[in-house]
């Protein structure tokens, strides 16, 4: 189930005045599996941002992370959807805007997030499950590339989906 979402861009004008350059509906796209959809609605190259960069931020080529800029993405996970455990080299903000969510961490312990919650995740090895039966769960996330983190000498390295 794709579902959309409104996606505002602004800038500036010539003479240097705040305008806005698109106002659109995106939509999210179903994975194979078809417990989630993913869209990424911005990604910038580089931190700092270049905020005169005329590129779409939304059709840059990226991961799930980006190598030295950042990535907005929204996710709509199904009902009972479950992600596999994962970890990126990168700092990222989740805010939880529909539903709920479980975040299961590599070392057993599970939050359960609702609607509302935001979550800082640094770097961690973790999964995402809709614990609902019924509900789909939105939640955007922002990620910003980061240093990897380190654990008794050793870099812990990312884990991809």
């Amino acid at each position: 189930m794709s579902q959309v979402f409104r996606r505002i861009v602004t800038g500036h004008d010539e003479r240097g005045q705040a305008v806005c350059r698109s106002d659109e509906l995106l939509d999210t796209r179903m994975i194979p599996s078809g417990e989630a959809a993913f869209r990424v609605a911005w990604t910038t190259a580089t931190a700092p941002a270049d905020n005169t960069d005329e590129t779409d931020g939304a059709t840059r080529a990226t991961g799930l992370a980006l190598r030295g800029g950042s990535v907005l993405r929204i996710v709509d996970l199904a009902p009972l959807g479950r992600s596999p455990m994962h970890r990126t080299h990168s700092l990222d903000y989740g805010i939880i805007l529909r539903g709920r969510v479980d975040l299961e961490l590599d070392g057993g312990e599970v939050l359960h997030l609702h609607s509302g919650d935001i979550i800082v995740q640094r770097g961690t090895n973790h999964l995402w499950f809709n614990p609902s039966h019924s509900e789909w769960t939105r939640v955007a996330f922002v990620l910003l590339d980061a240093l990897p983190v380190s654990a008794n000498g050793a870099i812990l390295e990312e884990t991809h989906l």
